[in-house]
């Protein structure tokens, strides 16, 4: 016999009896548990910076974990990075339909806030998990600079200064 609370762990749109999603707090926990990524709002731009863990038998270069959207927009990523790819391929397509159709620049909130909606419908359909990864996006649009977060939960929030990872309560701190 399972225990109970087995049932709600195993379906991502089923709430449990006190109101959780277990899917999307292990996606959130995946977050928790990556390489640290730090995203800082200047004067004149944005500054992201990851940390690096090689293995001792890697051959290659490590995952990449900062990206380019476009030419005013990047990101950095804490978790699952293979979730990140797919998360930085999605946001890409829509910078560039969104130049070709606009003939501008899309801002960084724009983009956060598709990535965003892209985590909260993945948070309840059936036959998909929520993606185990944040991303810092940081860019600067008409001489402002934007800084935002996704998470998995499908939440996006502007910032000045953000960490996430592992060990980002010390650097927030």
């Amino acid at each position: 016999m399972l225990p109970a609370q087995q049932g709600y762990d195993r379906a991502i749109t089923v709430f449990s009896p006190d109101g959780r999603l277990y899917q999307v707090e292990y996606a959130i926990e995946t977050v928790r548990r990556g390489s640290i990524a730090v995203g800082v709002k200047c004067k004149d731009g944005i500054v992201i910076a990851v940390e690096e863990k090689p293995r001792k038998l890697q051959v290659s270069e490590n995952p990449q974990k900062i990206f380019q959207i476009d030419d005013h927009v990047g990101v950095a990523a804490a978790g699952y990075i293979p979730d990140a790819r797919s998360q930085v391929d999605n946001a890409r397509f829509f910078s560039q339909s969104n130049k070709m159709i606009y003939d501008e620049a899309v801002e960084v909130e724009t983009i956060a806030k598709h990535l965003a909606d892209q985590c909260q419908q993945y948070t309840q359909y059936a036959g998909v998990r929520p993606y185990g990864v944040a991303l810092i996006l940081g860019g600067v649009v008409n001489n402002t600079p934007e800084l935002f977060l996704t998470d998995p939960s499908g939440t996006y929030i502007s910032y000045d200064a953000i960490a996430i990872g592992s060990g980002s309560d010390t650097v927030t701190d």
